[in-house]
């Protein structure tokens, strides 16, 4: 049954609670599951169409589900995991399975290098949702000279095709009401209309360099993007780097004066590409915090 959502009056701190999704479909840097929540309760308690430019993990957009969206990427092989999960569920945990068994019956670190060597050849789907699962701290780098995915097989084992499939079906029933597009994000705001939501959880500009794309990513393009969408009554919520360290230097963006009317910040815990640099050790004072700011 897709989740029930119980709304209020916009009010503090909370206008929306939805019941968030059992486990992520797959991971990506920046993944938003843990706080999803937390996110969605600070949207609009009314909108049309709701927007999620840069879908990544989808992690909001499956907390939300709303009855009807457009999740989209620049990423091709991403939105090909996405478009398979609405299309054909089955294929995407044959496709899992297929992958899993493999590395379950053969030499494991062997078979996660031949199909990250087969990505790296043919870039797609289905290997780069079992990579994410399989790799080392869930962290997917990509080389910024050709997009090469470099990151070895990780020492945990990934979920079973039982459990993911699992995942699929509640992934596929909470996102049934989503076109999911590869093309950029400038493409995806310009065509929302007023009384569209749209979500912007872009790369971070400190400490995202590794993500498909992101070497290359303006956020003050992005600020006029908004900027166009918000004089159209587009409803815009954009999370950013909030008290996030890049080294021992405080990640802290300017904002354009009078573009959002509102600032929230929300608490992460502990930054997983940080576990990754660290090579697992004590995170203890690289607690990550996210501004969350609202046009509305």
């Amino acid at each position: 049954m897709k989740p029930q959502k119980q709304l209020s009056l916009l009010t503090e701190p909370l206008v929306r609670v939805v019941p968030p999704a059992t486990g992520q479909l797959l991971k990506w840097i920046g993944n938003k599951h843990r706080f999803a929540q937390q996110i969605v309760s600070y949207f609009p308690n009314s909108f049309k169409v709701y927007q999620e430019p840069f879908l990544g993990s989808g992690a909001v957009l499956g907390t939300l589900a709303p009855e009807k969206a457009v999740g989209s990427d620049s990423f091709g092989p991403l939105v090909e995991i996405w478009q398979m999960l609405r299309d054909e569920p089955e294929k995407l945990k044959k496709c899992y399975k297929e992958r899993w068994l493999a590395v379950a019956q053969g030499n494991k670190a062997e078979e996660y290098e031949r199909i990250k060597a087969h990505y790296n050849a043919h870039p797609n789907g289905p290997d780069l949702l079992f990579l994410s699962r399989a790799c080392y701290g869930g962290v997917v780098r990509f080389r910024q000279a050709d997009g090469y995915m470099s990151t070895p097989c990780g020492i945990h084992e990934p979920i079973s095709p039982g459990s993911f499939a699992i995942r699929v079906d509640e992934w596929h029933e909470r996102t049934e009401g989503t076109s999911f597009l590869h093309q950029e994000y400038e493409k995806t705001m310009e065509e929302a209309s007023r009384g569209d939501l749209i979500y912007c959880d872009p790369p971070y500009t400190f400490t995202q360099s590794i993500l498909y794309g992101a070497q290359s990513f303006d956020l003050a393009h992005l600020f006029q993007v908004i900027q166009r969408c918000k004089e159209r009554g587009v409803y815009v919520a954009l999370s950013i780097d909030g008290t996030k360290r890049s080294g021992s230097m405080v990640c802290d963006v300017s904002m354009p004066s009078g573009l959002f009317k509102r600032e929230v910040l929300i608490h992460c815990g502990r930054s997983m590409l940080k576990r990754f640099q660290m090579n697992g050790r004590s995170l203890e004072g690289e607690v990550v915090h996210d501004r969350l700011l609202l046009t509305y």
